[in-house]
């Protein structure tokens, strides 16, 4: 697992910054209403381009977090990442990618 977001909550979901070894972005998880339950709960945007959307999800410990997809032509494949509410309740949240296993 590796912090590759920081965000903040806003007014519209989050705004922040993803940082990798090779992409640098600052990114907006814009709130989505949906008409279907499985219908994504945010959409991300990185400028006014949509690179993916996230679904809100919920721990095993009750917590509340965003599955997200990340794409971009650039990309070998989608990232998957989780964005959760930092521990110090400081208001501050963080996107945490870890490599899925082969299928």
């Amino acid at each position: 697992m590796a912090t590759i977001g920081s965000f903040k909550k806003d007014e519209t979901g989050f705004t922040g910054s993803i940082h990798t070894l090779t992409l640098t972005s600052k990114i907006r998880f814009v709130r989505n209403e949906s008409d279907s339950d499985k219908g994504p709960s945010h959409r991300l945007f990185a400028g006014k381009t949509e690179i993916g959307a996230a679904w809100a999800k919920t721990s095993r410990e009750g917590k509340p977090y965003l599955s997200a997809k990340i794409d971009d032509p650039s990309f070998n494949a989608a990232i998957y990442a989780t964005l959760i509410e930092d521990a110090d309740a400081t208001g501050a949240f963080s996107l945490i990618w870890s490599r899925r296993a082969a299928e």
